[in-house]
């Protein structure tokens, strides 16, 4: 858990109001550093797209992966250049619309193709030489939760391994450019798992009967979000996939470069977010403390049963010294599932924590990760403000938006 100044983030609450999400660039330049041993470190930006974070990475060296059209508008809004060696942007889909078609074309994106259709859709449109990578789904697959397992016959995610010579058809008969195979599993601390993603890239690649430039690692690295939960031993995870590295650069006889795609590594742990309570509901056997930040903000315990460690600060700024007590925090949605203590199925679950007051903050930690980015209007609750935290200097990076703005949409005549 990132330790984060209490005085400042109760000043900067005062100063933007809450909820409040803040976010330190110095963590995010660090996770960063850990990853120098990769050739290339391409940001998954769905899990924190805010535009001034995009240009962070971009000023350390990262490249980005976009998902969307609108992260694609997002990446050269923040400066990425689609061309290059490696290109500063890459689209992965499992499906491309006809929008977003047109922008790859006319920015000539490279395209990470996670099904047949789509694939054969970009040799239909797109001139000759289109950079495109295959992410395969190699039959098997990890993940902290059933919805965000990306592999096996159950994700819906990537080309079937068994299904790889039709994709190097389509590939030759359109004349596609094939950078590189990608998998993402995501194995976390399983290292074992970890060994036999690497040990399949390695069959894939010599089963391809094509030549490639890269293989990306995807994404999947776990942080601790519970005390006590392993760090992730970043050396050894990339020891193993240098060890494919060099099986398949022995069989393809040449240098092959080897990217990752992190997303979540490189961000939880930098952000925050400043919410304050409001109510305090008691009953016979559960004490609730209320907050004005909901799963519209920090959907993650409610979607998934994640767990996010809480601090108490009162509103001098000092953590607080109250007896701890045994609280379950909750939102202000008109939703029962609106509690940030759950388990996954929806089991609410209370915290030991300082006992809050009414005015107290909770600040919810390791929360830069599918944070804002996940953000939704429900209820009609405005998005919350933004603010990066440079060398102790705080700056707003995206002000909350207004109910007016909501609305604005809707105004048709």
């Amino acid at each position: 858990m990132t330790t984060f100044n209490p005085a400042q983030l109760v000043e900067l609450a005062h100063q933007y109001g809450t909820p409040l999400w803040v976010y330190d660039a110095d963590v995010i330049r660090q996770r960063i550093a850990e990853l120098r041993s990769f050739d290339v470190i391409r940001y998954a930006q769905k899990a924190s797209s805010n535009v001034h974070i995009l240009k962070l990475m971009r000023d350390e060296g990262a490249m980005v992966d976009a998902v969307s059209l609108g992260e694609i508008a997002r990446s050269l809004a923040a400066g990425f250049q689609p061309n290059g060696d490696p290109e500063g942007v890459v689209f992965t889909a499992d499906l491309i619309d006809h929008a977003t078609l047109a922008t790859v074309i006319e920015h000539r994106i490279t395209v990470n193709a996670g099904s047949l259709d789509m694939l054969e859709r970009i040799g239909q449109h797109a001139p000759e030489g289109h950079r495109v990578w295959l992410r395969i789904n190699p039959g098997f697959g990890h993940g902290h939760s059933n919805k965000t397992n990306t592999g096996g016959e159950h994700s819906k995610h990537g080309i079937w391994l068994d299904d790889m010579p039709l994709a190097i058809a389509i590939v030759r008969r359109y004349g596609l450019k094939l950078v590189g195979l990608h998998m993402h599993i995501g194995s976390g601390v399983d290292y074992t798992h970890l060994s036999r993603v690497c040990d399949a890239m390695v069959e894939a690649v010599q089963g391809l009967g094509h030549d490639i430039e890269a293989i990306s690692a995807g994404g999947g690295l776990s942080v601790p979000y519970r005390e006590g939960e392993p760090r992730i031993d970043v050396e050894h995870y990339f020891r193993l996939w240098d060890a494919a590295r060099r099986e398949i650069e022995a069989h393809l006889g040449h240098r092959v470069r080897l990217e990752i795609e992190p997303g979540r590594f490189l961000v939880a742990e930098a952000g925050v977010l400043v919410t304050e309570v409001h109510a305090l509901n008691r009953r016979p056997n559960r004490q609730f403390a209320l907050v004005n930040a909901g799963f519209n903000d920090l959907v993650r315990p409610s979607f998934y049963g994640s767990h996010h460690e809480m601090t108490v600060v009162k509103g001098n700024g000092m953590p607080s010294e109250a007896p701890s007590g045994s609280f379950a925090v909750a939102g202000p949605l008109c939703e029962a599932g609106d509690v940030f203590t759950q388990e996954a199925g929806g089991v609410v679950t209370s915290r030991s924590v300082p006992a809050p007051e009414v005015g107290d903050f909770i600040v919810f930690h390791d929360a830069g990760a599918y944070g804002a980015s996940m953000s939704s209007n429900y209820n009609s609750r405005p998005l919350a403000p933004e603010v990066l935290v440079e060398n102790g200097m705080p700056r707003l990076i995206r002000r909350r938006q207004t109910i007016e703005e909501l609305i604005a949409l809707e105004t048709l005549g």
